[in-house]
């Protein structure tokens, strides 16, 4: 363990934190004096002001900011509410104030990996529309006692089975990256002990099923050292001051180092585009930015239990595929899943979750009816595009949309405007893409088309082809910095910016 690691960074926060302060009270004096902000020196010190403000982090959630959703042409006022809480975490449902209608139930597991629930506030926004929606909103292990006791995998998967059975009966699960493995074990559990709140449904979005296939540098670095060696350099102690003062945890800002170094570069790019705008005088294009990365910088830990674990089990032992997955003693079948309809997402252009990864959940549930599983490619997006950016409202989001609805046992409604599933008019629809490599079937390879993929699920697997994987360096919408203000290719800031 490094215990002096946590204390160290939050000290140097604390120190910079007046500047920032003092940068964005200059930011705001700037605004609201016109007249000096219009001249070309006032637009270059608000500028500088922004990248000051951004010059460290937050961890405290964000607000999620869903005051309204549109249904029917109407905008009806959505409440966010507690609908369950432990030390540990929050089951937030977005109640709209209309009784109009029964829409299905859903829970969407958001990811504990460094950062709030809020990082999936597009996605939430997009289901809010036809649906029920309620949230895990993960706490911030830095802010809960010791005297809670422990969180690991095992109480992870029990959260996830103890929010379901408070929604109730009937409703759907929709994981997002790495919750998807607790999520199957969760629902497996559930069917295992004929659990009357089973979901109607499950929807796996690009998360690490089983890392074996199409191994990406994230999986590579998980494995490339022994469990100690993560404990010893990644694991610290959370500073006095704190109410989890003396918490073994993985921080927040280590994870965020982490998560930057993969696409430094563009990171780098995206604050010059931030302050080039701001400077000439767009602020349109500099507020998207910088609002992004407000959301980004605002980390949160992860506890050291959860994390080693998560190591250990997912990553390096692939435990859930290798059918050695036990929780609280308790092994892990996925097979005893049988009415639980399954989707599976992917990305063509995944480089956190691979091609074939997700994928992997299908041959798991092996005794779930073939009617009942379903598989999607979407082509031309990374991993942050699978479940944000216009993409994902056009041609990902229908699908999980008549997934759930197709399996939905109440009377729905649909949102009159919601979109249907869009394809892409310059390029035919493909012939079963992929079918070869995942049936292992000599002479049928192929790649997706352009307009993703459904394949409805075989029952054997091999490997992805290696030809899916493609260069990280050319992805766009897989550097979160830029999400903000391009969205799978519709823009480039970086051609607005004089090299």
């Amino acid at each position: 363990m490094n215990p002096f690691a946590y204390p160290a960074y939050q000290a140097f926060s604390d120190l910079m934190l007046p500047l920032r302060h003092g940068a964005a009270l200059v930011n705001h004096a700037l605004a609201a004096w016109q007249t000096m902000a219009a001249t070309p020196q006032g637009r270059e010190l608000r500028a500088n002001c922004d990248l000051m403000t951004l010059a460290g982090l937050t961890h405290s959630r964000p607000p999620f900011e869903i005051d309204s959703v549109e249904i029917d042409g109407k905008t009806v006022a959505v409440i966010e509410e507690v609908a369950a809480a432990t030390p540990f975490c929050s089951l937030v449902h977005f109640a709209k104030e209309t009784t109009a209608h029964t829409q299905p139930r859903v829970l969407v597991v958001a990811p504990m990996s460094g950062h709030f629930a809020t990082l999936l506030r597009g996605t939430v926004r997009t289901v809010l529309a036809d649906h029920d929606v309620y949230i895990t909103d993960w706490h911030n292990p830095r802010d809960i006692s010791l005297a809670h006791g422990r969180f690991g995998f095992d109480e992870y998967v029990q959260h996830i089975i103890d929010f379901i059975e408070v929604i109730g009966p009937g409703a759907h699960l929709l994981a997002v990256c790495q919750p998807t493995v607790a999520s199957l074990a969760a629902v497996a559990l559930m069917a295992a002990d004929n659990n009357p709140a089973q979901p109607a449904s499950m929807t796996l979005m690009a998360g690490p099923i089983d890392t074996r296939i199409n191994p990406t540098r994230v999986n590579d670095l998980a494995k490339s050292k022994p469990l100690d060696w993560f404990e010893k350099h990644l694991i610290s102690t959370v500073p006095f001051g704190f109410a989890g003062a003396h918490r073994r945890v993985y921080p927040g800002f280590m994870q965020l180092n982490a998560f930057m170094a993969m696409n430094l570069s563009r990171h780098f790019d995206s604050f010059a585009d931030m302050h080039y705008q701001r400077a000439k005088g767009d602020p349109q294009v500099a507020d998207a930015i910088r609002v992004f990365y407000e959301e980004y910088f605002a980390t949160m830990d992860l506890t050291a239990d959860f994390y080693l674990e998560t190591v250990d089990t997912v990553f390096q032992r692939h435990s859930l595929p290798l059918h050695e997955l036990e929780v609280r003693g308790r092994k892990v079948e996925p097979s005893a899943i049988r009415r639980t309809a399954l989707l599976t997402i992917e990305g063509e252009r995944d480089d956190i979750c691979a091609v074939g990864q997700t994928l992997a959940a299908q041959d798991l549930c092996d005794k779930l009816r073939p009617y009942l599983k379903t598989h999607h490619v979407q082509t031309g997006v990374g991993h942050y595009g699978v479940f944000n950016g216009k993409r994902w409202e056009r041609h990902i989001y229908p699908r999980v949309r008549a997934m759930i609805h197709d399996n939905e046992a109440s009377p729905i409604n649909v949102n009159a405007r919601s979109q249907p599933i869009v394809p892409l008019q310059s390029i035919p629809p493909m012939h079963n893409p992929a079918v070869a490599s995942v049936l292992n079937e000599p002479g049928k390879t192929g790649k997706a088309g352009k307009t993703g993929a459904d394949i409805k699920a075989p029952q054997r697997r091999s490997a992805i082809a290696p030809e899916h994987m493609i260069d990280p360096q050319e992805l766009a919408e897989d550097v979160p910095g830029t999400q903000a203000v391009k969205t799978d290719g519709d823009s480039d800031l970086s051609a607005s910016r004089p090299s």
